[in-house]
Formats: structure tokens, C-alpha cells, sequence
């Protein structure tokens, strides 16, 4: 069977990537000089920390909910939405229940 996510097959990104107990887990869909494309799962409880990129992001929400803080405004993103991330702006993630996303990178 031929690798689901390759050039010119159809997929499912909610599909492609699963939840894992306590854990968030990622996949690398696309990665060019030009940006990134992946995939990430987080259960609940799980979150990445306060951080900042010099790169903008674009964030939709294939599953549940996610709790987005942005230069310390907290949103609720739900499944069907989309946020994009500024560059250089502190950001973090927070799954008060699982939630799955697809991510965007434009590298400058």
C-alpha cells in the first residue's frame, strides 16, 4: 500500500494522525524551504508552553476544542476553525478536552 500522504493522493487529515494517552503527537505532512505543514494531536490536559516564532502560522481545528492564547488573550478555537498566529507574538496551546489541528507555517 502506497504512503497515504504522498504527492497527489487523497487523504484524510483528521484521519492521518491518532490521539495518544497524556501525549501530543505530530506529523510532518509537508516540509520546503518555504514553510512547513503538520499535523498535531493533544489530549486532554496536554498543551505546548508560552513560546514565540519569527514565522506566521496558520491553525484549523479538525477535531474538538483548543484553547489558544495569543499576546495573552485566551480563545477558544473549535473544530471547523481556523486562527492565524503573528510572528514574533508569545502564543500558547491548552486542550481543556482532546483536539486535533493542522498547522501552516510561512517562513519569512
Amino acid at each position: 500500500m502506497s504512503n497515504p500522504m504522498e504527492n497527489g493522493s487523497v487523504f484524510s487529515a483528521l484521519d492521518a494522525i491518532e490521539y495518544s494517552s497524556n501525549a501530543v503527537v505530530s506529523k510532518t505532512i509537508l516540509k520546503k524551504p518555504a514553510g512547513n505543514i503538520s499535523l498535531f494531536s493533544f489530549d486532554a490536559g496536554e498543551g505546548l508552553a508560552e513560546h514565540s516564532s519569527p514565522h506566521e502560522a496558520f491553525i484549523y481545528i479538525l477535531d474538538g476544542t483548543a484553547e489558544i492564547t495569543i499576546a495573552g488573550k485566551n480563545q477558544d478555537v473549535q473544530k471547523n476553525e481556523s486562527i492565524i498566529l503573528p510572528a514574533n507574538i508569545p502564543h500558547a496551546l491548552k486542550a481543556n478536552q482532546a483536539f486535533k489541528m493542522l498547522l501552516v507555517m510561512i517562513k519569512n
